[in-house]
């Protein structure tokens, strides 16, 4: 797959221009899926994906101007036949991923089936926001944070700090983000200091661009790669 990685969204012109260019096409050309499901697991999850669907939430994403714009809703998956949801996600131009609990949305990428399919997908876009970023990636930074959020006696805990691994590197999103104490420079390098692979640390303004394995960032704003 080709894939755009952002902390926030399509937040700028320069983040903008490159999912232009992985598209090889305008946005108002372009078919698009978007996911919500990462962002059940909190508080008011329902709320936050119907306004990020409806184009309310401050993250751009769904509200690009897209030709057409679809809802993959992943936890349904498992209870559709696959003929007639994988042809709409192998037609789409892009697979838009939102943020919200990394754990849960790993889980449910695997449950449903489109964490197979994924690598398949050599021509569709994936577009990230914060979770559905770090989901592609071989680490989950938020785990500790998430196991808050999983029910009495399921399995979801198991294997919490691990990611789908689709790219060799992970991702850290917000960086140095005023509400977010746990995105300051210092303590990522803590957590990066025990991952063996690198970590890019990103703020809401720049993006990871990767084509066949080719990593490129984007930015209008900070962001470091900590090497192991």
């Amino acid at each position: 797959m080709k894939f755009l990685l952002t902390s926030s969204g399509i937040g700028n012109p320069s983040i903008s221009d490159a999912l232009v260019d992985l598209l090889g096409k305008p946005i108002a050309e372009s078919t698009a899926l978007f996911i919500p499901t990462g962002v059940y697991p909190f508080p008011g999850g329902s709320e936050r994906a119907w306004k990020a669907i409806h184009g309310q939430a401050s993250i751009p994403l769904c509200q690009l101007g897209w030709k057409s714009l679809g809802i993959l809703e992943l936890t349904a998956l498992p209870t559709i036949r696959e003929e007639n949801w994988v042809p709409a996600v192998r037609e789409a131009d892009a697979l838009l991923v939102w943020g919200g609990d990394v754990l849960y949305l790993t889980y449910w990428l695997r449950q449903s089936g489109l964490a197979d399919l994924l690598p398949s997908l050599s021509d569709t876009v994936y577009v990230g926001v914060s979770a559905g970023s770090i989901a592609v990636t071989p680490y989950n930074c938020d785990a500790e944070f998430n196991l808050g959020f999983v029910p009495d006696g399921s399995d979801m805990a198991q294997g919490a700090d691990r990611a789908l691994g689709l790219v060799d590197f992970t991702l850290y999103p917000h960086l140095n983000h005023p509400d977010m104490e746990d995105t300051e420079l210092s303590n990522i390098q803590k957590w990066a200091s025990g991952i063996p692979v690198p970590t890019y640390a990103i703020d809401d303004n720049t993006a990871i661009k990767v084509v066949d394995g080719a990593v490129e960032v984007i930015s209008e704003g900070d962001w470091k790669l900590i090497n192991p």
